[in-house]
């Protein structure tokens, strides 16, 4: 597996990267929450083990934020035992929640079990007309022809693709890909949009990103 531990403890995050190293198992580390957001969402992790308590941003927020954009099974691993914080991480969309001090090898049996549920396929591969996109490998080409997006891009096509025909207001967008609210004197939207229509549908027959006047955008091979 492709684990990412986000631990700010660290004997307890070295303990854990060498144990799941031995095993055989890729770990990157992380010792605040910060790091770990980035990490989570630049890299095809198989599993998340996340640390509660942590400087920066705590895992709450970091799961948070996770779930906005990536499915990627995530594992609580916290010294906070009480009932109310196991509910909070589980609705917040915590995949399970494993207490400290704890054993090692209940932690790689859910660990596994985790990756054997994974996240939700159907959003791994995501095609609109000749359009597709390989959420995994963050790879998306039209027409046979591969395109390089930036980051920021990538989230707002997918955000897009995910949505296909429903119609996205400015306010949503800035959320969900910028995590801000939005500010009607800020055109942050309207310029990522431009410049994505300028790689995804001006060299191309045919518009995939329209926009809805007054509202927002609406992602479809419909005009």
């Amino acid at each position: 597996m492709n684990i990412l531990v986000v631990e700010d403890e660290i004997k307890a995050g070295n303990y854990l990267c060498n144990g799941l190293q031995e095993l055989g198992h890729s770990v990157s580390l992380a010792r605040n929450g910060l790091d770990g957001l980035h990490l989570a969402l630049e890299n095809p992790f198989d599993v998340i083990v996340l640390d509660v308590m942590m400087p920066a941003l705590d895992g709450w927020e970091v799961l948070r934020r996770l779930r906005r954009q990536t499915d990627t099974p995530v594992l609580f691993l916290t010294a906070r035992d009480d009932v109310a914080d196991r509910i909070k991480g589980l609705e917040l969309g915590a995949d399970d929640y494993l207490v400290k001090p704890f054993s090692f090898a209940e932690l790689v049996a859910r660990l596994r079990t985790l990756n054997r549920r994974g996240p939700l396929r159907e959003e791994e591969f995501l095609q609109v007309g000749d359009l597709q996109i390989d959420v995994l490998r963050r790879r998306v080409s039209r027409d046979g022809v591969r395109l390089n997006l930036t980051n920021k891009e990538f989230a707002l096509l997918h955000l897009f693709a995910s949505h296909q025909g429903q119609v996205l207001s400015r306010t949503l967008i800035a959320s969900r890909v910028w995590d801000m609210n939005f500010d009607s004197d800020t055109n942050v939207v309207d310029v990522a949009v431009r410049r994505l229509r300028m790689k995804v549908d001006d060299p191309f027959g045919s518009r995939l990103i329209h926009s809805v006047r007054g509202i927002g955008y609406r992602f479809d091979l419909q005009p």
